[in-house]
């Protein structure tokens, strides 16, 4: 019988090895049972032989130990199916009940095979025929250990002495059957809550594969869609710029050619002018477009220094100076992060330059526990945040930017006051915020 409890609940990772465990005690204890009234059986009978209770009873005890061995054979080990079916098993235990009884009133030793008709009451009765049957085993028992029944023979007991017996085999077996039962119910349940618990992990472990694959497909659609409105932007970039910038010296070219053929030398002179000032133009705006796909300040050291590249070359253009420190203990950012803060350091710097009136421009780079941070401050004239309009390159955008790696963009000013804009990136890249999002 199986008694395989617990007082507590069973931790999801403990149910599929205590269900496999079950499954193996369960595995085990019914080859042992059905093993256990042969070897009974055949001590029952070497008891016999050792001490027959006399010549004539020994043949009738060999051939109704055969007949029984015969029929447990037949019935229970040969066909375990017939097992479930209730009538079947009806008539099996009352023949062996019956072929039982017979042997234990030839002879005593018998009282070691009668004991497991325990077994069989608790493995094949159901119902009420269980506490029938453990009745009859207890009196069979009971029977054995007194000698055979009262006032029968020399050596048999008084009936007060056979009835106290048998009483104590049927309050003894009764009571290991009560609690048999109820650890049989209880064996039961546990197993169908551990089935269930596991039921519940195949299912958790399928949910969150899926969770994991739809947040693939969710950020390769983001991918996807922030591919798509790079190329939109870039297309209106370069028709904004460059494609304007090159009609325009087509038009100053075709305007000296036609000034070389009619008009003054000098006429032609200020078109070809004209002409390679858009044309210097153009290029700059051309390698601005370029450095918004591929980031080359970041290629021979990492942001620290692509900053302090970015605002020396700034400084040294609008004739402005610029300072870059840093704070805290420097760490390796994802590449995009460290992309897009280099882009909001170029567009600030890029703004200062056609709005501020700065005289002095400060970079910080901050390193804390769970984010980074760069602050562009300048001493410029100001501005009304909440009236601002931007460009191509304005706070917009750096706020798009930001948002795409789950950043953060603060601003501060007023006119008058200089302005002070903070962008901060976590350390943790998306898809790892993403991955703790779901699983919370």
């Amino acid at each position: 019988m199986n008694s395989e409890l617990a007082a507590g609940p069973v931790p999801a990772e403990e149910a599929d090895d205590q269900l496999a465990r079950l499954d193996r005690i369960g595995r085990l204890e019914q080859p042992l049972m059905a093993l256990l009234p042969y070897v009974m059986l055949v001590i029952s009978v070497l008891l016999t032989i050792a001490a027959p209770p006399s010549p004539s009873a020994l043949p009738v005890a060999l051939i109704l130990s055969a007949t029984t061995a015969a029929w447990i054979f037949w019935i229970y080990t040969l066909h375990p199916s017939w097992r479930q079916r209730s009538g079947i098993m009806s008539v099996f235990v009352v023949v062996l009940l019956t072929l039982t009884g017979v042997l234990v009133s030839i002879d005593g030793a018998f009282g070691f095979f009668s004991f497991t008709g325990y077994f069989f009451a608790y493995f094949v009765a159901r119902g009420r025929w269980r506490a029938a049957v453990v009745i009859v085993v207890a009196i069979l028992t009971g029977t054995a250990q007194n000698g055979g029944l009262p006032d029968v023979g020399v050596n048999h007991g008084p009936p007060l002495v056979w009835a106290l017996i048998v009483l104590v085999n049927v309050g003894v077996g009764g009571t290991f059957f009560l609690f048999g039962s109820v650890s049989d119910r209880q064996n039961a349940r546990r197993q169908e809550l551990l089935a269930e618990l596991s039921e519940a992990n195949q299912k958790l472990e399928a949910s969150l594969r899926e969770n994991a694959g739809l947040q693939a497909q969710l950020v390769a659609q983001a991918r996807e869609a922030g591919v798509a409105d790079e190329r939109q932007r870039m297309a209106r970039e370069i028709h904004d710029t460059v494609a304007q910038g090159l009609t325009g010296i087509i038009t100053q070219l075709q305007a000296a050619e036609r000034a070389e053929q009619a008009g003054p030398d000098s006429e032609r002179q200020r078109h070809l002018a004209a002409a390679a000032e858009l044309a210097r133009d153009s290029l700059t705006e051309a390698r601005r477009a370029v450095h918004e796909l591929r980031p080359e300040a970041l290629q021979p050291g990492g942001l620290e220094d692509a900053l302090r590249h970015e605002a020396g070359r700034w400084g040294r253009l609008h004739q402005v100076p610029v300072s870059v420190t840093s704070t805290g203990i420097p760490r390796e950012l994802d590449p995009p992060s460290e992309i897009v803060l280099l882009r909001v350091a170029q567009e600030a710097l890029a703004n200062v330059a056609r709005h501020a009136h700065a005289t002095r421009v400060v970079l910080t780079l901050s390193y804390m526990s769970d984010q980074v941070s760069l602050d562009i401050r300048d001493d410029g004239i100001g501005f009304n945040p909440q009236a601002r309009r931007d460009g191509h390159f304005g706070l917009t955008g750096m706020q798009e930017r930001l948002q795409g790696i789950c950043g953060a963009l603060e601003i501060e000013s007023e006119p008058g006051g200089g302005t002070a804009i903070s962008a901060s990136v976590p350390t943790a890249s998306p898809a790892e915020i993403a991955a703790a999002g779901t699983l919370r």
